[in-house]
């Protein structure tokens, strides 16, 4: 289990990226999301010990990963980390990339690395292209290796930043398959913005924005939060700012070319209306729009 506590972080120039963030991660699958500039990534930085916190702690497994250098160390050996955004040497091939991995996860006999290099790209299905030039993989085919390299050493806690970005629908699901193998025994965070990524995999889950924990829990307990306030309505594109205005619009999109909106509201407006089942999109674009909402209220507060 990972339990984080309080966890504050503040850039030199000023950005306050993490405020207070406090969660509970349980062995599984747990999927972090939030908008783009939300935290997430400093989170998972924070955590890898890429970077200090402020303030706030970090256990894993019992030990308080920042208490000490010693403690980060230990931490690091049984981390998986997967970034956003990771390099690759273009003339190596998989096999010679991943053998090079192992050389620096402290694998150091030839046989050993051998035969965990093969167990690790037949698990990611890239044994078969393992002399190609990673040069000329796909995304999702870089992507698997960089969860092959980040299986290296057996962790036992693996975070990934944004892994399905970019993929095209079928090594998205490819990569996501794998992701959900991994978290059956280890504790596997996903940051991501892709709402359906942490609705098809995730057993818990977190919303951040602006720096905090905005809502957590399991999908289905956060679901039947908004579960029958949710309605729908067709409406003109010159109406969007009315309605915008005066109702808690959570999302504005376009069904055959004209635009739809749905809004949280506690019981139907009137029969133009149409309640909608709620699903995990409906509760992220409502957090974040409230989060959005309250943080404009407390910039203008008091401003006549």
């Amino acid at each position: 289990m990972l339990r984080i506590t309080n966890l504050s972080k503040t850039y030199p120039n000023g950005v306050h990226a993490l405020r207070g963030i406090s969660l509970t991660i349980p062995r599984g699958m747990f999927g972090l999301l939030g908008p783009n500039g939300a935290g997430k990534s400093s989170l998972m930085r924070t955590i890898a010990t890429l970077q200090d916190a402020d303030e706030g702690e970090i256990i894993f497994d019992g030990l308080n990963v920042l208490a000490s250098e010693e403690n980060k160390a230990v931490l690091r050996k049984n981390l998986g980390y997967l970034p956003q955004e990771f390099g690759l040497y273009p003339t190596l091939s998989a096999e010679s990339i991943l053998d090079h991995f192992a050389v620096l996860k402290g694998i150091s006999l030839a046989r050993d690395r051998k035969q965990i290099v093969k167990y690790l790209l037949e698990r990611v299905n890239l044994y078969s292209v393992r002399n190609k030039r990673v040069g000329g993989f796909s995304g999702g085919m870089k992507q698997r290796l960089g969860i092959a390299i980040a299986l290296l050493g057996d962790p036992r806690l693996i975070i990934v930043d944004e892994p399905t970005a970019g993929l095209d629908p079928t090594e998205r699901h490819r990569f996501l398959n794998l992701l959900a193998e991994l978290g059956e025994e280890i504790v596997v965070i996903l940051s991501t913005h892709i709402v359906e990524d942490v609705r098809e995999l995730c057993s818990t889950m977190a919303i951040i924005n602006q720096g905090q924990v905005a809502l957590s829990g399991t999908p289905e307990e956060v679901i039947a939060n908004v579960q029958g306030k949710v309605w729908r309505k067709d409406v003109l594109t010159t109406e969007l700012e009315h309605f915008q205005q005066n109702f808690h619009v959570i999302s504005s999109r376009l069904i055959a070319g004209k635009p739809q909106i749905h809004i949280l509201a506690d019981s139907q407006p009137d029969s133009s209306w149409r309640a909608v089942e709620a699903n995990l999109e409906d509760v992220y674009f409502a957090t974040i729009a409230s989060a959005q909402k309250a943080s404009l209220g407390q910039q203008t507060g008091g401003v006549q």
